[in-house]
């Protein structure tokens, strides 16, 4: 496939009726253009400020003494509502409270009553501590467990508090009894995560990665250190805006992979576009700005669909996922301003001795010839591109298919490090035979009957809540329903017969809320409400389930408008749509296989299948929308440069697929490799993540971008540009 000469820096605008899409202009005349060059010829300066930034970041992070918490409120709903009854009459029975769990192997816990006594006794001393209720002993006597009430919000005690519940629980361990704490104690005693491995794992790779793509030790360095800066400083700003709102405490772990990824992508287009434009004779400078006009229009596009992306999160009406897509916001749009002016300004500062520390003997720019693989593999789709679309399709279609079968929940403790204090308590308890015991012990339900309007008796009231528990299958046992002192409500703890995170306990709070006891207070005016934690996490998994379609037809919306406000097109922007959503299927189905059917999971450290975290697939669908129009604008600019230069469609897909592959598979690869790195994570969530954005990065780079997104061009021809007049004229020009 011949390459067409390039135009003249200085050529004239092409008529503009033939060609009234064309933005051939002067580096230097654009604003980005002008902003690179400006930022090349003042690198020092450049460079100075964004270290600056970076130390003011960083220190206004340690100032600002940010507040991260996975405390969830959902005003309106049934476990909402039934909390603020409790916590109203039974003040007590509202508080937060956890378990402290007493084992041994041989004989019973009641030989050392004594000790466990005094163990009992100490925990009440406890700072914060409101109450210790009696141990609880399973039938054989191996087991038991109390429950300890607080305060005060378990997350604000720290993880400091922990060595004081070892304090106080010395005089079991000393009688020869092992103690671990479970319920919503694992907010105090699970240790804080640290990926800080999984970022030098990522960062280590990244660069070796670099230096097999470039061959340079420079061009290598350049693309990763403008990333950790500019992490740095997202890091620093997210930590400052911690202080004023509270972020989940993934947040920081979600920002740093996101930043890390899209800062080294977009400094890796930046740098391979500078060194071609080197190669094609252009000085320092002007190849800065000329990067900085065509490649960084695309990271700019690229960062704002991202950041839409990601705030469109918001539209679920959950903060705390719009919090979470606000913190990778942060580091994407820092990010982006990194890569159009650090980026150029070390670009200048480097110039032409940026291939001066080779690792081959010639470097490696966009394309290594106009006969190179990439331009003879062009010329193969074109040829054949409904055997590629096929393929490509066929493939994805097979990734998604576990997605039938996706059923969302809550990873519960059961999932932790099998010996860690959190995963023994539940392990005890679940596996200890007798009254209120075995896995539904974990996740109790307390059931709230409001009788402020209810027409007949309390006692009418409760006579009729319990039978209707007793008919209920599913429900191992439940304590006597109760009033309060005011009489305003009655209250009944069950225990389901199955584990918190098993589908059969979601079915059952179903079956309670829905049926069961709407029946059994029919016609007495009184209401039922199920709370607690297992309760609370089902009903955000509900409220996750029904709008997670807003989010989705929010993003898809306005990523079609931003295209086709950027490439003049109806039908570019169509595609990329549909192709995206068969990539975000994909790796759904792909994290079904893994964590809900096991596959592998052992791999990750998992020790059991767990269902796939309810809020999981909502953000992948905006960060994996969003990381996947990267690529599609990086591909997409350089085959509309050429279609506006040339006209002919054959040629421009052609030409951007070959000048753009080799920078995208390795891009692709380093995204890959960082977000891998990140399954090391000692939290699953974010193994999720982590693996569900490594397959869709290279699905997308890899069969997206590579077969399906060229075929699909190659078979449309010149239908691709299509535009009606009258929206060309409506719609913004949206150019540097």
């Amino acid at each position: 496939m011949a390459r067409p000469q390039q135009p003249s820096l200085e050529a004239a605008e092409p008529d503009a009726d033939r060609h009234r899409h064309s933005t051939a202009v002067p580096a230097a005349r654009s604003g980005l253009g002008r902003l690179g060059a400006l930022c090349a010829r003042r690198p020092v300066t450049v460079i100075a400020l964004w270290l600056l930034v970076l130390a003011a970041a960083l220190a206004g992070r340690h100032i600002a003494s940010p507040t991260f918490s996975d405390q969830v409120s959902l005003p309106g709903t049934a476990s909402h509502t039934g909390a603020d009854l409790l916590a109203t009459s039974m003040p007590g029975a509202g508080r937060p409270n956890g378990k402290v769990v007493f084992h041994t192997d041989s004989g019973a816990v009641a030989g050392q009553q004594s000790a466990l006594d005094r163990t009992l006794a100490d925990l009440r001393d406890l700072p914060h501590v409101t109450s210790v209720s009696a141990a609880v002993t399973s039938s054989d006597g191996r087991t038991a467990y109390t429950t300890v009430s607080f305060d005060r919000q378990l997350k604000d005690l720290g993880h400091a508090y922990t060595a004081q519940l070892d304090t106080a629980t010395e005089p079991a361990r000393a009688a020869g009894l092992g103690v671990a704490y479970g319920g919503d104690l694992e907010q105090v005693v699970r240790t804080p995560a640290n990926d800080k491995l999984s970022e030098i794992v990522g960062v280590v790779t990244a660069l070796a990665i670099l230096l097999l793509a470039f061959g340079s030790v420079l061009a290598a360095l350049l693309p990763l250190v403008t990333a950790l800066i500019s992490v740095g400083v997202g890091l620093g700003v997210v930590g400052i805006v911690a202080a004023t709102m509270s972020f989940a405490t993934s947040a920081t772990t979600l920002a740093t992979m996101i930043g890390l990824g899209v800062g080294i992508d977009y400094a890796l287009f930046l740098t391979t576009r500078f060194r071609q434009d080197l190669i094609d004779g252009h000085g320092p400078v002007e190849a800065a700005a000329r990067t900085a006009r065509t490649s960084g229009r695309a990271v700019l596009v690229a960062a704002v669909t991202v950041a839409v992306a990601m705030l469109s999160l918001y539209a679920c009406g959950l903060s705390f996922i719009g919090k979470l897509g606000l913190a990778a916001t942060i580091a994407v749009l820092v990010t982006a301003a990194a890569a159009l002016t650090l980026v150029p300004a070390a670009l200048g500062l480097v110039g032409g001795h940026i291939d001066r520390v080779r690792l081959r003997r010639r470097p490696v720019a966009e394309s290594a010839g106009e006969r190179d693989g990439w331009h003879r593999y062009a010329e193969l789709v074109a040829r054949r591109p409904w055997t590629f679309l096929a393929v490509g399709l066929a493939v994805l279609t097979v990734c998604a298919a576990p997605l039938m079968s996706m059923r969302l929940g809550h990873v519960d403790a059961g999932a932790d490090r099998p010996g860690s204090s959190t995963r023994t308590a539940y392990d005890w308890i679940a596996h200890a035979p007798g009254r209120g015991f075995g896995p539904g012990a974990n996740g109790q339900v307390v059931t709230v009957v409001d009788l402020r309007h209810a027409g007949t008796s309390a006692d009418r009231v409760a006579d009729d809540v319990t039978r209707a528990l007793k008919d209920t299958s599913g429900v191992a046992s439940f304590t006597s329903v109760q009033p309060s002192s005011d009489g305003r409500i009655l209250v009944t703890t069950l225990t389901p017969t199955t584990g918190p995170q098993d589908a059969a306990t979601g079915a059952l709070l179903g079956t309670l809320s829905g049926q069961t006891l709407p029946k059994a207070l029919d016609g007495t005016g009184a209401r039922a409400y199920l709370t607690g934690t297992v309760a609370g996490q089902a009903d955000f998994r509900g409220t996750v389930g029904k709008r997670l379609p807003i989010v989705i037809g929010i993003v898809l919306v306005l990523a079609f408008l931003l295209l086709m406000a950027v490439f003049r097109s109806v039908v570019i922007p169509l595609k990329a749509v549909v192709l995206n959503l068969f990539t975000t299927a994909a790796s759904y189905g792909v994290l079904v296989a893994v964590f809900q059917w096991g596959w592998g999971d052992r791999l990750l450290g998992l020790s059991e299948p767990v269902p796939i975290e309810s809020y999981v697939p909502m953000m992948m669908f905006a960060i994996v929308f969003g990381l996947s129009m990267d690529y599609e604008i990086f591909l997409l600019s350089r085959i509309a440069e050429t279609w506006q230069r040339t006209q002919d469609n054959r040629l421009a897909v052609g030409e951007g697929l070959s000048a753009t592959a080799r920078v995208i598979s390795s891009a692709a690869f380093i995204m890959t490799a960082v977000f891998l790195s990140f399954t090391a994570s000692p939290t699953v969530v974010v193994k999720m993540l982590a693996l569900g954005l490594a397959i869709s990065v290279i699905l997308d780079a890899t069969l997206v971008r590579l077969i399906l997104v060229p075929s699909a061009m190659f078979l449309m021809g010149r239908a691709n540009w299509w535009m009606p007049r009258r929206l060309d004229r409506v719609l913004p020009h949206l150019q540097a």
